[in-house]
């Protein structure tokens, strides 16, 4: 192995999952932008590991908290499967270095991006389902996320959620979100969004993706004005 050059067995190791088919872990690790056709990227996987990551998460949460009402599991649920998350995960895989990007994207410092390494986490979560099945991706979620699951303060609910009870608290409209502008390539989009309630100032926020940018523009509100969430 070339000095320097990323170990895939370090990277299977901190996983907690050796690949049978090493294609399925590639696949996982590269971004569209460095594929010449779409199917190839990791958006495939994504939407399999993200579907796979909530239902073992749910099993994770429904035994750990028999005390919980279904709306406290949605909000346990809800924290855990969210991208931030799923970028921490990623970050202590140390995927960073693992990810195939197009030279572009590589110089915009796509290994860094919350977006990227959160949709990475849930395409190494599919691709373990499809190589190792049900009971191994569970393992592998269980050991990834379990720890976070019981991080004293970990917040339950989302900036949204938490901004959206604060106005119904006060008898405010809800929050309104507005697009202010989108820009960046189609592969690698940057949307800015303002967060309005009455009587306010707005609060801005950006992301990859809407949801991301109004989220980010809730948190900046909540900031702003103290809100408790």
């Amino acid at each position: 192995m070339a000095r320097g050059k990323p170990d895939p067995a370090a990277l299977e190791a901190r996983v907690g999952h050796s690949f049978r088919d090493k294609d399925l872990l590639h696949w996982a690790l590269t971004h569209v932008s460095a594929s010449s056709h779409r199917p190839d990227s990791y958006e495939r996987l994504e939407f399999l590991g993200d579907r796979v990551l909530g239902l073992a998460v749910a099993h994770m949460i429904y035994e750990s908290f028999p005390g919980d009402s279904e709306g406290e599991l949605s909000r346990r649920l809800a924290a855990l499967v969210r991208k931030e998350t799923c970028a921490e995960v990623a970050e202590h895989w140390g995927v960073g270095p693992h990810i195939r990007l197009g030279e572009g994207e590589a110089q915009a410092g796509g290994r860094k991006k919350r977006a990227i390494l959160g949709d990475i986490c849930e395409a190494i979560i599919g691709a373990v389902f499809l190589d190792g099945g049900a009971e191994a991706a569970e393992r592998v979620v269980r050991e990834a996320f379990g720890p976070k699951m019981m991080e004293a303060g970990r917040n339950l609910r989302d900036a949204k959620t938490a901004l959206q009870e604060w106005a119904q608290a006060r008898r405010l409209a809800p929050p309104r979100y507005r697009l202010v502008s989108r820009s960046g390539p189609d592969h690698a989009p940057a949307f800015e969004l303002a967060v309005e309630i009455e009587g306010f100032a707005a609060a801005m926020g950006a992301g990859s993706s809407k949801r991301a940018a109004e989220q980010a523009a809730a948190a900046a509100f909540i900031a702003r004005e103290g809100v408790e969430a």
